[in-house]
């Protein structure tokens, strides 16, 4: 039996992935120090990030336990669809996007801020496909 690739794969299974994936940069921890925690391999926790692989219940009560977070918190808000959440997640677990967030965080409001979020705006622009 084949396995769905990750494009097909539930949509629940990779917003949980997701929200692993940034509780655990948020807490510092690597990919192997989380699946040390919860005992399984990194390729495994590799995998529950991509959405590859389902968590169990079991699982996800483990790695909640290791992230210090309520299983709750891995659904998103309760009881209603948290979209903009998950993008959101989603955009926070791109490499450097928490450094780059906890060092504007840590500037000086104003100008020099806004000075900084139009330069990585250009930045994107540039780098836009056409």
């Amino acid at each position: 039996m084949t396995r769905k690739p990750e494009a097909l794969a539930d949509p629940v299974d990779l917003a949980v992935g997701a929200r692993i994936r940034l509780l655990r940069k948020l807490r510092g921890l690597s990919q192997q120090a989380l699946a040390e925690s919860a005992g399984v391999t990194f390729q495994q926790i590799q995998k529950y990030e991509r959405g590859a692989n389902r968590v169990s219940a079991s699982m996800l009560a483990r790695i909640s336990a290791a992230l210090d977070t309520p299983v709750a918190e891995m659904f998103g808000e309760t009881g209603a669809p948290s979209g903009a959440v998950d993008e959101v997640a989603a955009m926070l677990s791109q490499p450097g996007a928490i450094a780059l967030l906890r060092a504007y965080a840590a500037l000086p409001r104003g100008p020099v801020r806004a000075t900084l979020v139009d330069f990585v705006q250009s930045l994107a622009v540039l780098r836009a496909p056409a």
